[in-house]
């Protein structure tokens, strides 16, 4: 397994993250797993086995669920894992049961470390932006944690490129503590990350942890054009995390999945995940499993090497269209880009599109 600098922190952690949505199984997440403190137990000794060194839940999965499961899983290992949860949605009811506000977060914050049945929280992450709190009240609030030894570092999930350098300047004119993760969705199927998040990972030194990179399943290579889809699958047009805007491009990438993973012995799954860790700006993939077999078959895509032909293929295959500026820029700026310009302007340098 490799080792990465989480961002610009000190943290090292493992190319892959253990997922935890699949804990529980309460409400609407037991659509997506029921794992009990047995399969827990298993999947984190399958993961530890493999290398993996932090595991990422939230408070809002399963209501607070999977983070107990994951508390009773990690007893008498603690020491061997770095823990990352969440805050915003909604835990209580009324009007400040939800949100980044420094009530929210500190209690929530609390919360965690008593289902957790931990000290400290490794990496406490926003779960999503919430524009009816000052940025300034949120950090300060995280920033008290910190300096309380309750949280050791703070990372953001689904923030736009705004919002996330809105949040790191004021971190910085304040001294407060500053986000060293971003918690994003990014895979070859959705590649919007590339047009400010990803830039931003390099340029300000936010490691990017990839949620669902495997497109909710849709990039498994089960989604076949003209074939069934898996039993009690969503039909397509129904997808929603992340949309599937243009079915035939979708299908032309499966096929082109399942061939390089045919021509590597593997799974598409692999292929899909394998690239992601070919990706500037991304500290770690954070994968999950619903079965032991596909969490042992995520874990071997840390292992599969394609090659500068395959991923040539995929970003052709893949490319996202230049929106404006991007395609202004690709006209007029192709001989002055930083290491933050080349993560979507890259590929233009020699391609001569």
């Amino acid at each position: 397994m490799d080792y990465r600098a989480l961002g610009n922190s000190g943290l090292q952690v493992s190319a892959m993250t253990l997922g935890t949505m699949t804990f529980g199984g309460k409400g609407g997440f037991a659509k997506v797993g029921d794992t009990d403190v047995a399969g827990a137990r298993r999947q984190l000794d399958m993961a530890i086995d493999a290398g993996i060194n932090i595991v990422d839940t939230a408070n809002m999965y399963s209501a607070g669920a999977s983070e107990e499961i994951l508390g009773e899983a990690i007893k008498g290992r603690r020491d061997q894992l770095l823990i990352a949860t969440k805050v915003r949605f909604t835990m209580a009811p009324g009007p400040n049961g939800h949100g980044l506000s420094r009530r929210h977060v500190i209690e929530q914050c609390e919360a965690s470390l008593r289902r957790l049945g931990v000290d400290h929280i490794d990496l406490f992450q926003a779960h999503e932006w919430d524009g009816l709190v000052p940025v300034e009240e949120t950090l300060a609030a995280f920033d008290t944690l910190v300096q309380q030894g309750k949280v050791r570092y703070i990372g953001c999930s689904n923030f736009t490129g705004w919002q996330l350098m809105k949040s790191l300047a004021a971190s910085d004119r304040n001294g407060w503590s500053r986000y060293v993760s971003q918690q994003i969705h990014y895979t070859l199927q959705a590649r919007e990350a590339e047009y400010e998040l990803l830039p931003i990972a390099v340029d300000q030194g936010v490691g990017a942890m990839i949620f669902s990179p495997l497109a909710g399943g849709l990039l498994s290579g089960k989604f076949r054009r003209n074939q069934p889809a898996p039993t009690n699958a969503r039909k397509l047009g129904d997808w929603d995390e992340p949309p599937v805007r243009d079915a035939e491009v979708f299908y032309d990438l499966v096929e082109l999945l399942v061939e390089l993973g045919q021509a590597h012995g593997v799974s598409a799954a692999q292929v899909a995940i394998a690239w992601l860790l070919t990706r500037p700006g991304i500290s770690t993939v954070v994968i999950g499993a619903r079965t032991d077999e596909q969490l042992t078959d995520n874990l071997a895509a840390a292992h599969l090497v394609l090659s500068p032909e395959d991923l040539s293929r995929l970003e052709q295959a893949t490319r996202p269209p230049l929106i404006y500026p991007y395609w202004h820029q690709q006209q007029a700026t192709l001989d002055r880009l930083s290491a933050a310009d080349r993560v979507l302007l890259g590929p233009y340098l020699n391609s001569g599109a």
